[in-house]
This record gives structure tokens, sequence and C-alpha cells, in this order.
């Protein structure tokens, strides 16, 4: 609170242009070194989302430039194999992988014509749950 009543108060006063250009280049400064932070820590996700619950778990892929895909199974009810009951009308907490695309790349069939990754072609999958 203080710094910014400080902050307010040097801008509000006439200052001459040696001390403004002194305080845009420090600025400057501290807007590059933030950047460079901030840029280091982003990442690139691609979200695959699938809301049957009896799904195949799978989903397609073409584009690997990217650093991480996230897969997620909304588990919403059933579309495919099930009949939906009074008991049981499929819906299931969503599970979320988070996946390095170094993985989701090397879980990919070759031969598939859709480029689909399968969750049971990913090694140790569990591991990427939730994580």
């Amino acid at each position: 609170m203080k710094a910014a009543a400080a902050v307010r108060n040097w801008l509000a006063t006439r200052h001459g242009l040696a001390a403004e250009a002194a305080l845009v280049v420090a600025l400057y400064a501290v807007y590059q070194t933030v950047r460079g932070l901030v840029a280091e820590r982003q990442a690139r996700l691609q979200v695959k989302s699938r809301w049957a619950t009896d799904y195949d778990k799978g989903f397609p892929i073409k584009n690997f430039e990217t650093d991480f895909v996230v897969h997620v199974a909304l588990n919403r009810g059933y579309r495919y194999r099930r009949r939906q009951t009074t008991e049981d009308e499929g819906r299931r907490a969503p599970l979320v992988y988070v996946l390095p695309v170094k993985v989701v790349a090397a879980a990919q069939r070759p031969s598939r014509t859709w480029k689909k990754v399968r969750l049971y072609d990913i090694p140790k999958v569990e591991s990427y749950l939730d994580n």
C-alpha cells in the first residue's frame, strides 16, 4: 500500500527529463527481466477430451508441436458399448492425464490411419493420471 502511494505521489509531481528517462530505462530493464523469466516457464498444451464413459481409451493426434498433451476423460455417460440403466447411467468422475509429448509420440502406431494413440499403449499411464 505504501509503495503504491509513493509511486502515485512521485508520478503526480513534475521531474526533470533526466530523472524520468532514468526511470523509463529502469522500468524497461525490469520488464525485460520479468519477461525472460515468464517466457522460460511457458508450456504449450494440447487438450484432447472424450465425453463418453465407454470410449476406446484413445484419441487422435497429428500435431506434435507441443510440450504436453492433456487427455480428459469426462465420463458423462455411455455412448458406445454399454447401455444406461436406472442403476448405472455411466457417469463417473473425470480423469485427467497430463502426458509429455514424447511419451505420446512413442505410443502412436504409424500403421493407424487416424494417427490414434490409445492409453493402454502408454507405459505406466497411471503415473500421469491427475498429475
